[in-house]
């Protein structure tokens, strides 16, 4: 009797762990696989966040969540989809938890945001250009950043908007007048040379901004926002002349105008802001790696 009670004892701890390994298994089958680069990201990097599901015909799009803030995500060719998920100078750098959530599994993931060194610099602006900005200028900048397009129409890296020198690189920190800008950062990269040199399209997209000093574009100057899809957007300030319109569609490398000093600027030059998802981010890695 002793004998058969050990051997139903064991039969039932074997299906029982069996029953146990099947559900892990079962649950792991049935978690997203993801994908994120780069692995080593630093300040002002775009994370790129694949996602493939197990599911060959999903019915709800992945969602990525990052610090509480939700990423669309869109579809990529072999059953995939992709969310951007944007950093800049101000976030604090340590560990990073992606969450991917849907009708499968959700997975926690976790990457560290390395820190980086911005230098400072230090701007004199002239008494006529030190409270530039109207109301009408900041709505529409704040309207055209906040576009979010379904479709993707950048491929491959970006191409360089201008051939001037980089007169200032991405995310500098400055004084303004003697004054420390706090929450500021340089949302983009300059590039100096002379006034008309010609401005390019760094990727294909539709123009939904263009603004004018005569329109009330002050501290901008003449400006042109690009959308490139997928919430990755470039805007041109600071432009001599503007050689397109609102709803043009542009290819990489077209000329879209030129090069000035209008708005808040001390010298002729390109302010080239590449925007994702509403944050400003370093366009480097853009020009030279690029993102499917």
């Amino acid at each position: 009797m002793a004998n058969i009670r050990r051997r139903e004892l064991l039969a039932s701890l074997f299906l029982a762990s069996g029953w146990a390994a099947w559900e892990f298994t079962s649950k792991a089958a049935h978690a997203y696989d993801v994908a994120i680069a780069p692995t080593d990201p630093q300040l002002g990097d775009t994370l790129s966040v694949v996602v493939r599901p197990n599911t060959p015909t999903p019915s709800v799009v992945p969602t990525v969540t990052v610090n509480d803030i939700a990423y669309r995500s869109f579809p990529l060719s072999g059953n995939r989809f992709r969310a951007l998920v944007p950093t800049n100078p101000l976030d604090t750098p340590g560990r990073l938890v992606i969450r991917v959530s849907g009708e499968e599994t959700t997975r926690n993931l976790a990457v560290g945001l390395r820190n980086r060194t911005f230098r400072t610099q230090r701007i004199t602006l002239p008494p006529n250009r030190r409270d530039l900005g109207t109301d009408y200028e900041f709505d529409r900048v704040g309207q055209f950043k906040a576009i979010v397009s379904p479709e993707r129409y950048w491929n491959g890296p970006m191409v360089r908007p201008s051939q001037g020198r980089v007169s200032s690189e991405y995310g500098i920190r400055r004084y303004y007048n003697g004054v420390f800008a706090e929450n500021y950062y340089h949302r983009g990269v300059d590039y100096a040379a002379g006034t008309g040199s010609p401005v390019v399209a760094p990727a294909a997209g539709y123009i939904r901004l263009v603004g004018r000093v005569a329109d009330g574009f002050e501290l901008h100057g003449n400006t042109v926002g690009i959308d490139h899809g997928q919430g990755v957007l470039s805007i041109m300030i600071h432009l001599s002349r503007v050689d397109v319109n609102e709803g043009d569609f542009v290819s990489a490398g077209q000329v879209i105008g030129g090069i000035g000093s209008t708005g808040a600027a001390t010298g002729p030059h390109l302010h080239w802001g590449l925007y994702v998802n509403g944050v400003a981010v370093d366009p480097v890695p853009w020009r030279f790696a690029g993102i499917e």
